[in-house]
């Protein structure tokens, strides 16, 4: 099995490295870590960065994969694997993901979100945050969290082309989008799955996201007193979750 992680905003894939070596000693290695485009990797000309059109991209990804595949998401890449789950798809084995509170009827976008959803206060926003000195990007991660490896590669990812595909991204996902996206999945044909619930985080509330956990049938890994970026805070708890779901399958 191939365990396939991928991430958010305004992340690159250095944000896994703490989780993958701690996997590593457990024995799991075979593992790859997408970076969907203008979030660590280029987008195309002409790149559309809505939603679907990055649920299209992770299924070419993953067709390029050996499977059978166990998927991991967090942040917006949590939002590209359940909108993979929406569409029935056989190419996982297994999925897990956190903010699943994403899903449910009453989510409510956080404040930072809605203000990329607001025509010109979502480009001031934007361009405040790239414009920063490197060194002040790389301070703003690190205050939230971040070994100073890390910040420095998120520092380097938050680019004009990254600010433009969280606008678009955002403003195509402005409620009612999810809500619907959560009753799609829920009405999918779905894998087995595992719904990650940090405590802490402070983007998608854990009551939402156990209340999710339920509806979709899915175990919870509950990371207690961990925030938003619980692959870098408690890397070792994550690891022994994730291979122990794995290993149940």
């Amino acid at each position: 099995m191939t365990a396939v992680f991928v991430h958010g905003n305004p992340e690159t894939d250095q944000i896994w490295g703490p989780l993958i070596d701690a996997l590593a000693e457990q024995g799991v290695s075979d593992v790859a870590a997408l970076s969907p485009p203008g979030f660590g990797a280029p987008a195309p000309a002409g790149w559309a960065a809505t939603p679907a059109v990055y649920v299209q991209w992770l299924r070419d990804e993953l067709a390029a994969i050996d499977g059978p595949i166990d998927l991991v998401g967090h942040d917006w890449g949590a939002g590209h694997v359940f909108g993979l789950l929406a569409e029935e798809t056989g190419q996982l084995r297994s999925w897990a993901a956190d903010c699943a509170g994403l899903l449910h009827p009453d989510y409510v976008w956080h404040d930072m979100a809605q203000v990329w959803q607001t025509p010109d206060a979502g480009e001031e926003a934007i361009g405040a945050m790239v414009s920063l000195p490197r060194e002040e990007r790389a301070a703003m991660f690190a205050g939230l969290g971040m070994t100073p490896d890390i910040a420095d590669s998120l520092a380097d990812g938050l680019t004009e082309e990254m600010g433009r595909c969280v606008l678009t991204l955002y403003r195509a996902a402005a409620q009612p989008a999810l809500a619907e996206l959560g009753g799609r999945v829920l009405n999918a044909n779905r894998p087995p799955g595992l719904v990650i619930n940090a405590t802490d985080d402070a983007y998608v509330s854990a009551e939402l996201g156990a209340e999710m956990a339920r509806q979709l049938d899915a175990p919870q890994l509950t990371l207690a007193d961990r925030g938003h970026w619980w692959m870098i805070e408690d890397p070792g708890t994550a690891a022994a979750g994730l291979s122990g779901f794995w290993a149940g399958l």
